[in-house]
């Protein structure tokens, strides 16, 4: 997960670029013609200071390697924010990232 955070006039703006395949289970494979199974982010969360300042419940309809950008009022530069997503197999993924 690539992850950006940026302070600015008492707003904390956060861009990330999560690398997850997305598969709805709808495709097949070309090869076999036996059917993909589904892949996806189901949660991605965001924390500051231990409060969760931002969620998103997600499924099958989002694309590949889904980028997002969302802020919240606060935050200060040299502390971090921490983000994990869950997904439908039982995977994870958590990145944290210094606010400038």
């Amino acid at each position: 997960m690539k992850v950006k955070a940026k302070h600015k006039d008492g707003i904390t703006y956060v861009r990330l670029l999560a690398k997850h395949p997305m598969a709805s289970g709808r495709r097949s494979d070309q090869r076999t013609q036996q059917p993909e199974p589904a892949k996806f982010i189901q949660e991605l969360r965001c924390f500051y200071n231990g409060q969760l300042v931002f969620f998103a419940e997600m499924g099958p309809g989002i694309a590949e390697n889904p980028y997002m950008s969302f802020s919240f009022m606060g935050g200060n530069k040299g502390e971090s924010v921490y983000l994990r997503w869950n997904d439908n197999t039982g995977d994870s993924e958590v990145a944290e990232e210094i606010i400038r």
